[in-house]
């Protein structure tokens, strides 16, 4: 009787109720710690404020809840969502972007196009072998290999009314204007 008058004993000593009430006091405290962790975990990866709550109240239920919890929430935050969103804004804005505009009108122009068909700005030049576009830089045609040939480098935009304007301001101060022809008689005057 003296062995189960130890083990009685130490159940009921003061030691052993101070330590399980200790034990029992980090147990509770773990579980509300994990409790509060699903709800803050989910407040960062859920919009719906239902689903937040519905996500705290199954963390309280101890072990299986916050295992479940881990199992269906959504795989990421919502931070990293908005950024994964911003990111993919961004990279769609620079693709439109990077469609070809012509420098003079700033129309949508497609990249084999040689002249703009909306304010005929000369856009690339024809190759001289094989007459694909050819950018201002290459020195080879991609197309055919034939070295490409640089003529008069004329500007990317020529600006048709201002040539036109600067050519009558040159020539019309020199030149007079025509002389007005005498106007031959007709068929029926001559005979008479």
């Amino acid at each position: 009787m003296s062995a189960f008058a130890s083990v009685h004993d130490v159940f009921h000593s003061t030691a052993f109720q101070v330590a399980r009430n200790v034990a029992g006091f980090f147990v509770v405290l773990f579980w509300l710690g994990i409790a509060y962790w699903v709800h803050r975990d989910a407040r960062r990866r859920i919009d719906d404020p239902w689903l937040v709550g519905t996500a705290t109240l199954l963390g309280l239920v101890p072990v299986a809840g916050p295992l479940v919890y881990l199992l269906f929430r959504p795989p990421e935050t919502l931070e990293d969502a908005h950024a994964r969103r911003a990111e993919i804004d961004a990279l769609e804005w620079q693709l439109l972007k990077r469609a070809p505009h012509c420098p003079v009108c700033h129309a949508e122009v497609e990249s084999a196009f040689l002249v703009c068909p909306v304010c005929t700005t000369t856009l690339k030049e024809p190759c001289a072998a094989c007459a694909a576009p050819l950018d201002r830089l290459w020195q080879a045609c991609p197309y055919c290999a034939a070295p490409v040939e640089r003529g008069e480098e004329r500007p990317a935009a020529f600006d048709l009314d201002a040539a036109l304007t600067a050519e009558a301001l040159v020539h019309g101060s020199s030149r007079r204007p025509p002389a007005r022809r005498p106007r031959k008689a007709s068929a029926g005057k001559r005979a008479s």
